[in-house]
């Protein structure tokens, strides 16, 4: 398979994807027509997408790829979708640290770095792979064969990619919108606090009024020594001091919470450094979880796992004289939906997001750079040894898309968070359109180099 054949394969479904975004932004444009696609009505598409499509789509795929025989012998694969999860997280939180990106951002820097598209791209270009001439995975039997079996890969993928999706990413974006929120919050409290105090100072005597700027000057060349002074007027001037703290305390708390998403929260909480008791935190903490695993995508995901693997069940959804096919084909039509109302609300979010946002190319170019240089590496790495210790089936097909894992671009699924949690909207729509760009070239060069590693 030539490396123009190859590329012509890869590039397609980036380029499915940049056509309909396009078309979303010049719906949400405006140009020339009415908006149909405004910010009120991207948010009530993406709950649609969120509560009904998401789960629909991961229902009915699961439940009709996969078996229980398929999910013991492919075991391998949520184990390598973990391992991406995990050094995309470390590499994305490493970023992080290193170039403090705003408040908002940390979160989708993480989850970009994390959360892989799984799903639609593997079930465009594993076809059409199987289907060129001259691949090393259809010699076995034939290109239908190749097909699928790239089907039944892909769909697993896109189940497990949305499972683990739908419970660390989820959380770590809603956690980071939490943070957000709450240091916002506080922000706007201590800058009230100090305006209502150089207020009372305005209004005070003029003898007072030049006393109390002496202080003040006095206290700008002793940054270093914070007033604990208790009198009540002296205190409200000092109060955007001791919230810096908080604010401090904050950043670093939010740092931790990134790297372990389902940990309880529970700093949000409390303000004011105020201790809360173990038992409060772990209340709490499994709260967190019990709403983050009762999530419609995740609880789909569960219900399509059973339904695959108890023959009985599977039996009354899936085939052509199964009495239930038509709940399954009714879950299916309403799963095709998920794609095209996500990639719009990411092209109507892009219009705002050019004009407006000031994302930082470093930050890009950490993205991608974690995306197509870094996670593919550790995955040749990860899949080699895997091989060699005997833990994966011999279908070179099979190994070839645990390799491919490593080199996609980041979910689309983080757009519909980045919009039900306000946050990040327009810089996703950035960053998203830079990672698919360099996804055409990306995937080309590494499905090469794949292939020539397992032919």
């Amino acid at each position: 398979m030539g490396f123009v054949s190859l590329l012509l394969v890869a590039s397609s479904p980036v380029v499915e994807v940049l056509l309909i975004a396009v078309l979303g932004a010049y719906l949400a444009s405006g140009h020339g027509h009415k908006v149909l696609l405004g910010a009120s009505a991207r948010t009530d598409i993406n709950r649609v997408v969120y509560a009904v499509f998401t789960p629909a789509l991961m229902l009915s795929s699961l439940a009709r790829t996969v078996t229980l025989r398929d999910a013991v012998s492919w075991w391998f694969m949520p184990v390598n979708i973990g391992i991406i999860f995990l050094a995309g997280g470390l590499l994305g939180w490493a970023a992080v640290f290193l170039l403090r990106p705003p408040q908002h951002l940390r979160g989708l820097v993480v989850a970009s770095c994390s959360a892989a598209n799984f799903g639609n791209l593997l079930l465009i270009m594993i076809p059409a792979v199987c289907r060129e001439e001259g691949n090393p995975f259809a010699e076995d039997g034939g290109a239908g064969v190749c097909t699928d079996r790239g089907l039944s890969y892909a769909s697993f993928s896109m189940a497990l990619g949305g499972l683990y999706i739908w419970t660390h990413t989820y959380s770590v974006m809603k956690r980071s919108s939490e943070i957000y929120r709450k240091m916002n919050h506080e922000s706007t409290l201590a800058s009230a606090v100090a305006h209502h105090g150089h207020d009372e100072a305005a209004h005070d005597d003029p003898k007072k009024d030049s006393l109390r700027q002496e202080e003040e000057e006095e206290e700008d060349n002793q940054l270093e020594e914070p007033s604990w002074n208790d009198d009540e007027e002296e205190g409200l001037v000092s109060q955007p001091s001791s919230d810096s703290f908080v604010v401090l305390d904050h950043e670093r708390e939010q740092r931790q919470a990134l790297l372990m998403p389902l940990v309880s929260s529970y700093h949000l909480q409390h303000s004011g450094g105020n201790k809360i008791s173990v038992w409060d935190k772990l209340k709490h903490g499994t709260h967190q979880i019990l709403e983050e695993l009762t999530a419609p995508p995740t609880v789909s995901a569960v219900l399509g796992f059973s339904v695959g693997a108890v023959p009985w069940l599977r039996s009354a959804f899936i085939g052509d004289g199964a009495p239930l096919r038509v709940v399954q084909d009714a879950l299916k039509i309403l799963g095709d939906g998920t794609i095209p109302c996500i990639t719009l609300i990411l092209g109507g979010n892009l219009t705002k997001g050019v004009r407006k946002t000031a994302v930082s190319r470093w930050i890009i170019a950490a993205i991608i750079g974690i995306r197509y240089v870094a996670l593919p590496l550790i995955g040749v790495a990860a899949v080699k040894s895997a091989r060699e210790l005997g833990f994966l089936p011999p279908d070179p097909l099979y190994q070839y898309v645990l390799m491919l894992q490593f080199a996609l671009p980041p979910a689309m699924s983080i757009g519909t968070m980045a919009q039900l949690y306000d946050v990040a909207q327009e810089e996703c729509s950035v960053i998203f359109l830079w990672t698919y760009l360099v996804a055409a070239l990306a995937l080309t060069l590494w499905s090469t180099i794949f292939m020539s590693i397992l032919s």
